[in-house]
């Protein structure tokens, strides 16, 4: 493979490391997990492909590819860090939620590139480039999709989104809510009944790749800690960013998890969204289950430690650089990062 230089732009901000030239030795992609199903019985019609082209009889029956991942990396010529970052994304998004910033500004995967480490950002089952599969002959339920009004509120971005109407954010978020309708372009129908199909797949992509650092966001915080309770061997730290869900005390082994340091982080405003109440109850004990274990666990709350203002989506924030910094200093004292 061809070695292609990447000058690197140094008008990045202070928290990013140092702006400097790298090698990039490959850009690339694949598919991982997934199985063939075979559909039979279902009724062919035709359909024209085109504007002008004839009608063409279109069978649907046959053997499909079905609940694979898709996988995109960049790998460097000379790498900072032995272990690859992993970039897993939350529910009704993909992997764009790690790429640019929907103001346009570098995101979490070229922070991580600027700071050495080889990056694989992934669509999980479903979501992106992973595709879908047919409803319900293979998907048991019809996919539902993240109005604007839910993805602001929700997202703690302000307390009030009225459609067609005003749109009241909380006083000093960080989202740059002049690119909020940028970022609602972002969102992705989703199932509520595959993730069994994106655990495996996710299983998967760690026995191809790792051992390695994950970082994961909001869904992805369930299928991060599970993945790492499936390969303990494999996955070398944790870093999970406002996780949505986590394996029950009761029924998942935490002292497996003992040689793996976690960090959770929390940004703002949970207070002032009821559900967050909630959301954050699961993860919480998970995290004191892996603790008392044995295992290491650090909690950043971000507020508490002076960084105010950060939303569900905060490696979007405008401070989002600065974030991004707590957790590579963060990997960096666990150790890992030659």
């Amino acid at each position: 493979m061809r070695t292609i230089a990447i000058a690197l732009v140094a008008t990045l901000a202070a928290a990013t490391p140092a702006a400097a030239d790298y090698l990039v030795k490959e850009v690339g992609s694949f598919h991982v997990g997934g199985h063939t199903e075979t559909l039979n019985g279902l009724p062919s019609k035709e359909i024209v492909f085109s504007p002008g082209a004839p009608p063409i009889k279109v069978d649907p029956n046959g053997e499909f590819e079905v609940e694979q991942m898709y996988v995109q990396f960049v790998k460097q010529a000379a790498p900072k860090s032995k272990l690859p970052l992993l970039l897993w994304h939350g529910g009704g998004l993909s992997g764009v939620t790690w790429e640019t910033k929907p103001d346009g500004k570098p995101g979490w995967q070229q922070f991580f590139l600027n700071a050495g480490y080889d990056v694989y950002v992934s669509d999980a089952v479903e979501r992106g480039r992973a595709s879908w599969a047919r409803y319900p002959e293979i998907f048991k339920s019809e996919p539902f999709f993240r109005p604007k009004k839910e993805a602001w509120e929700l997202f703690r971005i302000g307390p009030a989104y009225e459609v067609g109407g005003k749109r009241e954010a909380f006083e000093g978020e960080q989202f740059p809510i002049e690119a909020f309708d940028q970022f609602a372009k972002q969102g992705i129908p989703r199932w509520a009944t595959n993730d069994a199909a994106t655990q495996k797949a996710y299983d998967a992509l760690v026995q191809k790749v790792c051992p390695c650092i994950i970082i994961v966001h909001s869904q992805g915080g369930n299928f991060g800690f599970t993945a790492a309770l499936n390969a303990p061997d494999k996955v070398k730290a944790l870093i999970a960013v406002e996780p949505s869900g986590a394996p029950d005390p009761g029924k998942a082994d935490a002292a497996r998890l003992k040689g793996v340091p976690h960090l959770i982080v929390w940004g703002d405003f949970i207070d002032k969204v009821p559900v967050w109440s909630k959301l954050v109850v699961n993860p919480t004990k998970w995290s004191q289950a892996v603790a008392a274990a044995g295992g290491k666990v650090d909690t950043f709350e971000l507020p508490k430690m002076g960084i105010k203002g950060n939303t569900h989506m905060l490696m979007m924030d405008r401070n989002s650089d600065d974030v991004a910094k707590l957790v590579n200093d963060w990997i960096g004292k666990q150790g890992l990062e030659n």
